[in-house]
């Protein structure tokens, strides 16, 4: 079992969840759990034994120095923290973690747990995957739900999703095995930039979790961050003729998928969350 310091009673708390390796194209999940755990000025408040579910070939611990000059070990771990994200009205824990190399039920059985000692009701979990997007659009974003409230409060669909799956497919699997509501959102990755990070896709999380929450999240440099990963990868599309031919081809491909409504409703719900964030900073 995981061992969880003291805390106050949680109000009404929801967990968001995210896990390095298979499920997080260029870190762009674990970026939000970072991004989160940095503006709501989150606390630690446990963690999992890595003994037990990772090969330490695989994950290696880093040796450094703390702040008293002692060289210490860390080890690789799934860490639980806690937030009071101002103006929301009730607690998130944050989950930010590795994908493990062995025992993933029982991982998974932990970690909702502890998650259910602390009072958590609602799982977020995301990810991230390669697919065949320009960088020059906005990434797309899709989301699924296990209960018939959220499918349709939130607009999303059951997941039709076939094949091999990560921890995160685990996780959800046992959140609906366990009748605990569970939402997932996965971000796409241009595959032809692969190498993290990937500050667009980040924000197109924050973006899908701002409408989750009905609340407006501090972004940060990350829209500066953004632009400049996009305008970085512009020139690197100018200087390889067969990259900047393949990336005309996707953005005809999406231009031509991409319904004038659909449209619509993004460019609305975007101009909703700048309104929000504009109020938030009156």
């Amino acid at each position: 079992m995981i061992e969880i310091d003291d805390v106050r009673d949680l109000v009404d708390p929801l967990v968001i969840a995210a896990f390095e390796g298979w499920n997080d194209a260029a870190e762009s999940a674990s970026s939000v759990i970072d991004h989160l755990i940095d503006v709501w000025d989150a606390d630690v408040i446990g963690a999992i034994d890595p003994e037990d579910f990772y090969d330490f070939q695989m994950n290696r611990p880093i040796v450094g120095v703390d702040e008293t000059g002692h060289r210490r070990i860390t080890w690789p771990t799934t860490q639980i923290a806690v937030a009071s994200p101002p103006g929301l009205g009730r607690d998130v824990i944050l989950i930010r973690g590795i994908e493990p190399n062995m025992r993933w039920r029982q991982f998974c059985a932990e970690l909702l747990a502890a998650c259910d000692e602390l009072g958590g009701a609602l799982v977020v979990t995301l990810g991230a995957l390669l697919a065949d997007t320009p960088h020059t659009r906005p990434l797309p974003v899709t989301g699924s739900a296990t209960e018939p409230e959220l499918l349709d409060r939130l607009k999303l669909e059951h997941s039709t999703y076939e094949g091999p799956t990560g921890i995160v497919g685990v996780f959800q699997d046992a959140c609906t095995r366990l009748d605990i509501p569970a939402v997932s959102y996965w971000a796409a990755v241009p595959h032809y930039v692969a190498q993290p990070p990937c500050p667009k896709a980040t924000l197109a999380l924050l973006g899908q979790l701002e409408d989750l929450l009905e609340c407006s999240i501090p972004l940060g440099d990350l829209p500066e961050e953004a632009r400049a990963w996009e305008r970085g990868v512009d020139e690197l599309a100018e200087e390889e003729e067969d990259i900047a031919d393949y990336v005309r081809a996707l953005e005809e491909t999406r231009d031509t998928a991409d319904l004038p409504e659909a449209s619509g409703e993004a460019i609305a719900r975007e101009f909703e969350r700048y309104l929000k964030r504009r109020n938030q900073g009156d």
